[in-house]
This record gives C-alpha cells, sequence and structure tokens, in this order.
C-alpha cells in the first residue's frame, strides 16, 4: 500500500500514485483441510486481510472474486461463503471505486484443486461465474514532461477469458490517429507504453478504444473505452492578462478603497495547486510618506488604500502618481512556486478641495470711449489639478455694470479672467467705473471647503476721453417730396450734435454721396436744396425712394467726422405720354370685319397719373371708313378692319390719353401688314406703308416747288 500524496506535495513520485490507480495485495494464508468423510469434512478457514486504498477513504468501492465462494466483507477480509470440499488454488480480486481500478492475485495453499498457476493463466481460466471472455481496461495516469528513455512502459491490459492465440489492438487519437504513434500496445502482451512526453496543457487526456483478435482479424473481446489522464506539473508560470494596468483614487478616500483589481493566468491545472495564486505587492515606487500606501488581497487581487485619508492629499504627496510592482506566485504562494510579475500604476485624483484666489485685491483698467475689446487680465491661484473642473475658473459681475457694458471670459491656458468691453462707453456720461468680480469652479467646492473674501476682486476702469465725430439724429432721415420740383426748393434740414458736450465745437456739413447730382446742401446751416429736377422714373430711384449720404465734421483736433442718410420718397407727377404695344400687326388681304390686333397703353407714371387709358383712331379723314377702335378693359382696345385691303403695309394713327391730371396723350402709329395667306402661311410686303410713301412724294414736291420760285 503507498502512502497517498498530501495537497500542495509536489514530489513527483507520490503524485503519481495519488492520482492513478493504487496496486491490491492480499496476504498468502493457508487453507488447513482435515482427513474427514467428504461430506463430514469442514474446513477451517484463516480469513486474510487485503489492503486497499484509492485515496479518498474507500468510499464506494466494490471487490469482484474470480471464485463465487469468497467474498470481500466491510473490513477487507477476504472469507468463505461455506465450507468448500476443495478450491481453485489462484483466486483473482478486482477493486474498483470511482478513483481506482486494480487487480491483485491471491495463491491459497494446502487446496486439493489444480495445481497454481500464475496471474496471467488464472485469467484467461473459466471461472464458475464466468461464461465471456472479459478484457480488463485499467484507466492509465501519466506525467506530462516525463524524461527518456522512451518507449516507456505505463500500463497492462489484461484478458481474461481463456488462452487462445490473441492479438492486443488499441485505436483513437494518440495510436493510428493524430498524434500518431504516441502511444503503442504490445499486440502479445497487451502492454501500453509512450514514444515521447506529453503536455497536460495541450490535451490533458486520451481516450481510445482498446480490443483482442485473432490472428485472422476476428473481434473477440472489446472493443472498450481506454482513457489515459496526464497529471499535471508546475510548468507554467503565472501570467498577467494586462502589461501593466492603471487606476485611480480620489485623494482624501477613506482606508480601505478599492484601486483595482489584478488579474493573472496560470495553464497549469485548476484543481490543483499549480494554477492557486497569491499576489504580492513587491515594491512601491516612490515610498513616501510611507513605502505601505497600498495593500493587495493576496486571493482576489485587490489593491486597497492603506493610508489615512488625510495623508492622501494630492496637493501634500510627493507626487501624484504611485507604481506598484505586483508579483503573482502559484503552488498557493508556496516556495516553491512559478512567479509572474505586472505593475500597477495609481494615480491620485484630484477632488475640488480649493478655492480660486484672486492674486490681488485690486485690478486697474483703462479704456477709451467708443472702444471695445479686452481691457484687464484678471489672474488667480488654485492648488487644484490643472487638468480639471476643479482647476478651471467662471468668473461673473456681481455689481457695477448696470448697463451691461462688460464681459469676462476664461483663458483656458491659464485660467485667467478676460474682461471685455461690449458696449462702447461713453466718457461724458461716466469717466471712472468700479466691478466687483467674483471667481468659481466649474466644479462645486466640497462640503468642507468655500468661497473666502480672496475669491472676490475689485477693477477700477478708467474711461479714457476722445475726439468723436457728429452724430445725426435721426439717421437715416427720411422725407417725402413730389418729382419736378423747382431747381433750389428746399428738402431737408439735417441734424447732426457732437457728443463732446464739455467741448464747443463746430461742425460742417458736406455731400458725400449724390448719384444723381440732384441735391446741395448749405455747409454751415445744413439745409438740403434741389441743384436739379428730381425724377422719379430716373435709374438711381428704387422702389421711388432716392438715397444720399452726407459727412459732418468738427473742429477738434484732430476733426473728427460722422455720416448720415438722406432718403427722399419721391411722390409721382403726371409727366410721361402713355404710348401703345404692340407697334406691329398683320392681317390676310381679302379679309374684312376681323379683329386685327389687341393693344394696350402703357406708362412710365403711377396710379392715377397712367390707366385707364382712352385709344381711339388719329384725326385724318374716312379713317373709321376701314378701321375701328373699341375698348376692351382699361388699359387695352381692339382694332378691326372693316374692309378688304390688298397686299400692303398701312400705317394706322391712334391717340392714347391716360387719366392724370392734366391728361397728357400721345399721336402714336400701329403698321399693319396685309399679307397673302395660303397653307398657313402669310407672304407680307418689305416695302414702306402707304403712309411713309406719300411723305416721300411731297417731301419731293415741296422740294421742286422751292426750287422753280428761286
Amino acid at each position: 500500500k503507498p502512502t497517498c500524496a498530501r495537497r500542495g506535495d509536489t514530489s513527483l513520485l507520490s503524485r503519481v500514485f495519488c492520482f492513478s490507480a493504487l496496486q491490491l495485495r492480499a496476504t498468502v494464508f493457508s487453507l488447513i483441510k482435515q482427513s474427514v468423510p467428504r461430506k463430514q469434512v469442514r474446513n477451517i478457514n484463516k480469513p486474510a486481510t487485503l489492503e486497499f486504498d484509492d485515496c479518498a477513504g474507500n468510499e464506494d468501492v466494490t471487490f469482484g472474486v474470480s471464485d463465487p465462494g469468497f467474498h470481500v466483507d466491510g473490513d477487507l477480509n477476504l472469507v468463505p461463503l461455506r465450507d468448500l470440499p476443495h478450491s481453485e488454488p489462484v483466486l483473482f480480486i478486482r477493486g474498483l471505486s470511482a478513483r481506482a481500478d486494480d487487480l491483485a492475485q491471491v495463491d491459497i495453499i494446502g487446496t486439493r484443486g489444480r495445481s497454481a498457476e500464475t496471474l496471467g493463466d488464472i485469467v484467461g481460466q473459466k471461472l464458475p461465474y464466468r461464461s465471456k471472455r472479459s478484457l480488463l481496461v485499467p484507466n492509465i495516469s501519466i506525467s506530462e514532461n516525463e524524461r527518456g528513455p522512451f518507449p516507456k512502459f505505463i500500463g497492462q491490459l489484461i484478458s481474461t477469458g481463456e488462452p487462445r492465440e490473441q492479438i492486443f489492438r488499441m485505436t483513437g487519437p494518440g495510436a493510428d490517429q493524430d498524434p500518431k504513434g504516441l502511444f503503442t500496445i504490445d499486440m502479445n502482451s497487451g502492454a501500453v507504453s509512450v514514444s515521447r512526453s506529453v503536455d497536460r496543457e495541450a490535451t490533458d487526456s486520451y481516450q481510445l478504444e482498446v480490443s483482442t483478435t485473432d490472428y485472422s482479424g476476428n473481434l473477440i473481446e472489446g472493443p472498450q473505452v481506454f482513457r489515459i489522464n496526464v497529471i499535471d506539473q508546475n510548468d507554467n508560470r503565472p501570467i498577467f492578462k494586462e502589461p501593466q494596468y492603471t487606476g485611480e483614487v480620489l485623494e482624501g478616500s477613506p482606508t480601505g478603497t478599492t484601486v483595482m483589481t489584478m488579474t493573472a493566468f496560470d495553464a497549469d491545472d485548476p484543481n490543483t495547486d499549480n494554477a492557486v495564486l497569491r499576489y504580492n505587492i513587491v515594491k512601491q515606487s516612490p515610498d513616501k510618506p510611507s513605502p505601505n500606501m497600498f495593500y493587495i488581497d493576496a486571493e482576489r487581487g485587490d489593491i486597497v488604500t492603506v493610508i489615512a485619508p488625510t495623508l492622501l492629499d494630492r496637493e501634500t504627496l510627493p507626487t501624484t502618481t504611485y507604481e506598484l510592482e505586483i508579483m503573482a506566485k502559484d503552488m498557493a504562494g508556496s516556495e516553491v512556486g512559478l512567479t509572474g510579475t505586472t505593475t500597477a500604476t495609481i494615480t491620485i485624483t484630484d477632488k475640488n478641495d480649493h478655492a480660486p484666489e484672486f492674486t490681488h485685491p485690486l485690478f486697474e483698467a483703462h479704456v477709451y470711449e467708443g472702444s471695445t475689446g479686452v481691457v484687464v487680465n484678471l489672474t488667480v491661484d488654485d492648488r487644484d489639478d490643472p487638468a480639471t473642473a476643479a482647476w478651471r475658473a467662471m468668473y461673473s459681475i456681481i455689481s457695477g455694470d448696470p448697463t451691461q457694458s462688460f464681459e469676462i471670459q476664461t483663458n483656458p491656458d491659464n485660467n485667467e479672467g478676460m474682461l471685455s468691453v461690449v458696449k462702447p462707453l461713453n466718457y461724458e456720461a461716466s469717466e471712472f467705473l468700479s466691478l466687483l468680480i467674483k471667481v468659481e469652479n466649474e466644479d462645486p467646492l466640497v462640503p468642507d471647503v468655500g468661497y473666502g473674501p480672496s475669491s472676490t476682486a475689485t477693477v477700477h476702469v478708467r474711461v479714457e476721453d476722445i475726439n468723436e465725430g457728429p452724430v445725426f439724429f435721426p439717421d437715416p432721415l427720411i422725407v417725402t417730396r413730389m418729382e419736378n420740383i423747382p431747381v433750389g426748393s428746399f428738402v431737408a434740414s439735417l441734424n447732426a450734435t457732437d457728443p463732446d458736450i464739455l467741448e464747443k465745437q463746430s461742425i460742417r456739413y458736406a455731400v458725400l454721396q449724390d448719384p444723381a447730382g440732384w441735391l446741395s446742401v448749405n455747409p454751415v446751416r445744413g439745409t438740403v436744396n434741389t441743384s436739379a429736377s428730381l425724377d422719379r422714373e430716373s435709374p438711381y430711384v428704387y422702389d421711388n425712394k432716392y438715397t444720399a449720404v452726407f459727412i459732418a465734421t468738427d473742429n477738434g483736433t484732430p476733426p473728427a467726422t460722422g455720416t448720415g442718410t438722406l432718403i427722399i420718397h419721391l411722390e409721382d407727377y403726371n409727366d410721361n405720354a402713355p404710348y401703345v404695344l404692340p407697334s406691329v400687326a398683320r392681317v390676310c388681304e381679302d379679309t374684312y370685319d376681323v379683329t386685327v390686333a389687341v393693344v394696350g397703353g402703357w406708362d412710365k407714371d403711377l396710379p392715377p397719373n397712367a390707366a385707364p387709358f382712352k385709344i381711339e383712331l388719329g384725326t385724318q379723314p374716312d379713317l373709321d371708313k376701314t378701321w375701328n377702335v373699341t375698348r376692351v378693359n382699361s388699359t387695352h382696345s381692339q382694332i378691326r378692319l372693316l374692309r378688304s385691303l390688298k397686299k400692303d403695309n398701312y400705317q394706322l394713327p391712334l391717340l392714347i390719353t391716360d387719366s392724370g391730371v392734366p391728361p397728357l396723350s400721345n399721336n402714336t402709329e400701329v403698321k399693319v401688314q396685309v399679307c397673302i395667306c395660303n397653307k398657313n402661311r402669310m407672304h407680307c410686303s418689305s416695302a414702306h406703308s402707304h403712309r411713309a410713301r406719300f411723305l416721300c412724294v411731297l417731301y419731293i414736291l415741296c422740294f421742286y416747288i422751292s426750287c422753280l420760285q428761286a
């Protein structure tokens, strides 16, 4: 009976025994027989005690005996069940449990049976309770990383049937499948060998099948499952999941605050101490104010704070970053355990436990009236972390700015408050201002810290006087005037004042922009008059409005100027006669009583100086016998041809009159082309009209008469 290994014992020999099937041995005992009549013979037996240990207390162990006349009792005694006239000289006993499966041979001395045979002989005999052959296949365990020489015997398969010619065969991964040839079996004896070392981390067990056949290949026994378990050796160091860990802890955190958790992995068997890890802090850098500011839970890997909250002050510590060297050791931390290391960097983060403070209680600024922009930078000190909202400042104006002329923005680079003028200041209104400024952090302060007097400051702003330009009022100045008023007519009176009321300065006016050249201005009084006729229909007029710009200049040193705009809304005057469109119409010859064209009246003036229009025939005699004009609506009339005309061009005189007061009329003509029409085409004359030819003949006749008189 080998000694079972205790948990934690790392010796190779004891581990192999602990996790492999144990040898079962029975002491040889004598069966004493007396010479009495056969039926009265009574055997006197001396029981033999078996030794069996599966390292688990022998729970649920069963024993089988090859002779049904014997059994193994609860005290591991091999005892006969009845008087036996004779017994087999050799018994075969099998012990089987969840952790062990082993076979033992018992030699019986003094029996009148057959001569004793070896275990190899007895397992092949026909036992009284076994009518079939049986292939005994124990589970085998081998250690990983074993050294040669190879091949190395690792176990024995046994056939318990009658002796006959047979061959042991083994198939599966590790035999005839990849990794091929790792395990071999002696075809005659059933001895199993391994051909090279194995790695449990690659494969922790091999499941094969074994059987016996005759020399012709006929199956005799099996197949049966044959399992080879690989016993772990501590051949893997712990490995951390990350090459470097980072964590944070808030300053002032209570003792015992968890910072981070370290995790390492060991590839060895997790059911053995080979993979049971223990963690330890090897080194802390720097080691101030204490070399043991942090503690790591040996089993869980949790890093927690040990230092007191008052000492965990980011502003007083020598550094805000600590580096820990962490070691993980297997074998539950024993001296023989393998180790792995990593680095944990812990940053002490900031909380808002310091209020910002102005570097000066009073700041001064000078600004010219009328200007805008930054006038002074307000500086503060804050001991908190500059990379956090506990350091970033927010400024506000508490008092002194009723007109909201100032604004403060924070410079993100240096945390300074940039005080700016956003509305121009007026020296004449106030030459001195006093502002009360407050500074706070973006994050609120911790409960036991408050803002003190140093978190406010006063800013004195002195306004410097400058010569300001005259200011027009109102600007723009809007007036309404009738177009075509006489030249020299009054248009408007400009009003510009000098903001420098403390200085008596004079102002002179001049025209700066007058697109049409219609206006003039008195340089002293600022009165504007027309210098040309105002025309509402001018291209310089937009939406009936004419715009001009004037400039006013004071006599300061240096002189200052200001500009003002004058907008003249022009009312319409009936100064444009209407006209008729279109001016050309066509009609087919030999047609009459047809509409030749619909003409419309157009006028540059506005109502009521435009439509409705009156369109009628000219005053030439007999026009009404050929043409007729009738009104369609207020702007259009139609022209009808009353009798047929031959192909030619005819000039039709028309008179159009608008509705203005007084009305304006315009004599105009419409050219009517009488064309030959066929197949939807019109062939018109390109010659001049009758009226044009008549005027030419009249001109020649007058010229001739004048020559005769001469």
